[in-house]
């Protein structure tokens, strides 16, 4: 299937637009900071494939609409989530860290939680001026999950990813570039993800698609690197709903929604 350039397609919670070989995929609740749904999660994992069987689309930029990026997972769906619930949480940016095509998080405001996975999931992050990087996943008490210890770790470094994880350093974007989180900060992420998607863009797509695998595969050698996200996600995945079922969570989730 030919994507016709420019071409934009709004699902209930993500916006697809191809641009110039450039597919731009957007999680899109401004009102409620894109948080995370099970009905965006599996939109987004559809828009990601979609990205993908375009033989006319050379590279995806995720971003999200308004003023933030992703505020993480939906309250309601994490109340008495299962680890089958919390799959279908992960799929949508578990599907953008399994891309075959290049991955530009253009991250304009705060990514939170499972909106951290998501930029974290991409190949490249690209920040504006309001972008906040919050695990927050121990202050609300629970695990994390998603392969966010692993993901975080592959970014920054095992020192700066568990201040992250188990002291709660939140990182803005000048320190996000500082540590190596993101690539750059720019006034308009977006623009700025565009623009270097025009790299690949481009590039045959054959060669895009070739380098990105040979790039997985020699990370560690002998190894692909999505496999390792698989395995940090299944470590996780037990004690995050665990934490998630725990009367500690349960309290800070009646406080979060009495807020």
């Amino acid at each position: 299937m030919t994507e016709p350039s420019s071409s934009i397609h709004t699902d209930t919670c993500v916006t697809y637009e191809v641009r110039d070989r450039v597919a731009l995929i957007a999680v899109n609740d401004p009102d409620r900071r894109n948080a995370i749904t099970h009905t965006m999660s599996a939109q987004l994992e559809a828009a990601v494939h979609r990205a993908e069987s375009a033989p006319d689309v050379h590279a995806v930029v995720v971003t999200g609409s308004g003023r933030g990026f992703c505020a993480g997972a939906d309250l309601a769906a994490l109340d008495g989530a299962t680890e089958e619930s919390l799959e279908r949480l992960y799929a949508g940016f578990m599907a953008v860290g399994r891309c075959a095509l290049p991955t530009v998080a253009a991250v304009n405001g705060a990514a939170v939680g499972a909106g951290l996975n998501l930029a974290l999931a991409a190949d490249v992050r690209i920040v504006g001026p309001r972008a906040v990087f919050d695990a927050r996943f121990q202050r609300l008490g629970i695990h994390p999950g998603g392969g966010a210890t692993w993901m975080l770790q592959r970014a920054v470094g095992p020192q700066v990813a568990r201040a992250a994880l188990l002291f709660g350093l939140r990182l803005d974007a000048s320190e996000a570039v500082r540590h190596g989180l993101a690539l750059s900060l720019v006034d308009d992420p977006l623009a700025g993800a565009v623009d270097l998607a025009a790299g690949p863009a481009s590039t045959p797509r054959d060669v895009v698609l070739a380098t990105k695998a040979s790039m997985r595969a020699t990370a560690i050698p002998g190894f692909v690197d999505t496999d390792h996200h698989m395995a940090a996600k299944d470590i996780e995945l037990i004690p995050q709903a665990m934490s998630i079922r725990s009367p500690a969570f349960q309290e800070r989730l009646s406080a979060a929604r009495a807020r």
